[in-house]
């Protein structure tokens, strides 16, 4: 069963009410008093506080625990959160939206699809769905996920996307698959001056992680035996670690007039998050939670740069409100070590 997220924006305070839908359709309700659109989860009212004629404010009602709520405020992302449904003030006019800014224009009608967690219907753990989900919150462009759950796969995306497992991507109705070509392709067609690029300006700053997930997979399969993998992973971290002290020439020329020897940067590719993040931090992310997991093994202290680079990451929602729950990551991992702690 997948499970679609509905968006309902406030356009004057920019604050949005959503919930997650067991049928995987945008279907709307209507409140009777303030004619504000409901999400359709069973036993769920008004989340208005409707006051004066229409009687005294109301708390916001609790969600059942498959539901989220989602809060947008305007030229910032939206972030996700559970719990509450977030209580707009009475505004005039509603849109559908999901990430962005208020002058949608005319959008491109985009839809993710993303792998489902174990209770079928929350982010599931996929590094390259997590990858597609923060490029399109990083265009700032107006976007649906749903999620899939690939043991009851709905017939509707069967027809949709035969043979086809998560991430795909819907755009003006054409079927788009394969993450590395729909990131091309999002690149090429959401582009400036309207969306930002995203693509690092040093090739290094992709080729520097390559390797590392690979080695974390055999560390990981190899485990409790895994002394000569544990070497061959922590090289990468080493490599990454080198790249992430080292100045980029576009800050040797910004500080011309200083002596820099260690980067101060942010991301991989200067201050700002381009694609180079979009494909590697995922991956770390479910490296620094099941290595730790399963091997007791934790990014050394030592390597100043890599732990710079995720302080700095995990303080952006475009990053942490992607990422699956940690339990999805021990899950996926609980039969491929090959010692569980």
């Amino acid at each position: 069963m997948e499970a679609t997220w509905l968006a309902i924006l406030n356009e004057k305070h920019g604050v949005i009410s959503a919930s997650a839908l067991p049928s995987g359709f945008l279907r709307r309700w209507t409140c009777s008093r303030c004619r504000h659109v409901l999400p359709e989860v069973p036993g769920l009212s008004c989340s208005h506080p409707h006051t004066g004629a229409d009687g005294p404010e109301a708390p916001p009602p609790q969600l059942p625990s498959a539901a989220k709520s989602l809060r947008v405020t305007p030229n910032t992302s939206l972030s996700l959160s559970g719990g509450r449904v977030r209580a707009p003030i009475c505004a005039p006019t509603y849109r559908t939206i999901s990430t962005g800014t208020m002058d949608l224009g005319h959008e491109p009608n985009i839809e993710l699809f993303v792998k489902a967690g174990h209770d079928g219907q929350k982010v599931g753990n996929c590094p390259f769905c997590q990858r597609l989900f923060m490029v399109l919150w990083l265009k700032g462009v107006k976007f649906t996920v749903t999620t899939v759950d690939m043991k009851k796969k709905p017939a509707e995306l069967k027809d949709l996307a035969p043979g086809t497992n998560p991430p795909f991507l819907l755009y003006n109705g054409e079927l788009k698959t394969d993450f590395i070509k729909i990131e091309d392709f999002l690149e090429t067609m959401l582009a400036p001056p309207r969306y930002p690029h995203l693509s690092p300006q040093n090739k290094e700053s992709f080729d520097v992680g390559a390797d590392i997930f690979a080695k974390f997979s055999a560390y990981i399969k190899n485990s409790p035996n895994n002394q000569y993998q544990e070497t061959a992973l922590l090289r990468e971290f080493k490599r990454l670690d080198d790249y992430l002290n080292t100045p980029l020439p576009e800050e040797i020329h910004q500080n011309a007039t200083k002596n820099i020897i260690v980067s101060d940067r942010k991301f991989l590719d200067g201050n700002r998050l381009t694609l180079a993040d979009c494909n590697l931090l995922p991956k770390l992310h479910v490296i620094k939670i099941a290595s730790k997991k399963f091997c007791g093994f934790e990014i050394p202290v030592q390597f100043t740069g890599v732990w710079r680079y995720l302080r700095n990451a995990y303080e952006r929602d475009e990053f942490t409100q992607t990422c699956p729950a940690d339990v999805e990551i021990e899950m996926t991992y609980l039969n491929v070590a090959g010692k569980q702690k």
